[in-house]
């Protein structure tokens, strides 16, 4: 069984400086640069290794966190860990992939996504709004509370503008995961996309954008997928 000191001596091989630059762009720090296929591939070979997964993500390095999500059971997680790994996911990649991944997952998901959506620090937020994202995605329709969904997209509206950045960002990946996966409120996810419009977010000199919620969904539409849960939010 290999230890979180052989991994990470793996990482710093697989580490690129092209690929670090291209993470520091979009804010991380204490990283090598592994490309995910990589991290795919040793995924692969620790996968069940629940403790060593949360013990290479208290590494706080990058790379070690996002591969720790790919490994990590989030039924396992206790209450106190989940809140740990939002509290130290300063990149964004890690607050709005990672943290959810295993979040969603767990018996604690939506209480905690509630929590940390009113969050003044921009990455527990962020955080907060994935895991939701997430958490649709994944459950069935009458097993979730549409009241409070619906209520939420009416907060977005009201909020969405004086957000910081990410949060934005996630807001607007909430609207389009309850487009695209809660049929009940296709309807009012579609009022809010459209009246939210081109999300403004910086992207930190990169080519990347902000998906326009209106026109997923639509995509989703016209391909047949709406309403079509997933098993696994991790990608």
């Amino acid at each position: 069984m290999a230890t979180a000191g052989q991994i990470m001596k793996q990482l710093e091989k697989k580490g690129s400086e092209q690929t670090r630059k291209i993470f520091e762009r979009h804010g991380a720090k204490n990283i090598y640069g592994v490309k995910v296929a990589d991290l795919k591939v040793i995924a692969k070979t620790i996968k069940g290794e629940q403790d060593l997964a949360c013990e290479l993500y208290e590494t706080g390095n990058g790379d070690a966190m996002y591969l720790a999500g790919m490994v990590a059971d989030g039924k396992q997680m206790t209450k106190k860990q989940l809140e740990t790994w939002a509290k130290l996911a300063e990149w964004q990649m890690i607050a709005e992939y990672t943290v959810p991944w295993v979040a969603a997952e767990s018996e604690h998901g939506r209480a905690l996504a509630l929590k940390w959506m009113k969050a003044k620090k921009e990455h527990v937020a962020s955080c907060g709004w994935a895991t939701y994202a997430g958490i649709v995605a994944m459950t069935p329709d009458e097993d979730l509370d549409l009241k409070e969904i619906e209520s939420l997209l009416g907060q977005i509206e009201k909020t969405m503008d004086d957000a910081p950045g990410r949060v934005r960002y996630t807001m607007n990946g909430f609207v389009i995961a309850v487009g695209s996966y809660v049929t009940p409120l296709l309807k009012k996810s579609k009022a809010t996309a459209k009246k939210l419009g081109a999300v403004a977010v910086e992207m930190g000199g990169t080519a990347c954008k902000v998906p326009l919620a209106t026109d997923y969904i639509a995509k989703v539409e016209k391909a047949g997928r709406l309403g079509k849960k997933r098993k696994t939010i991790r990608c």
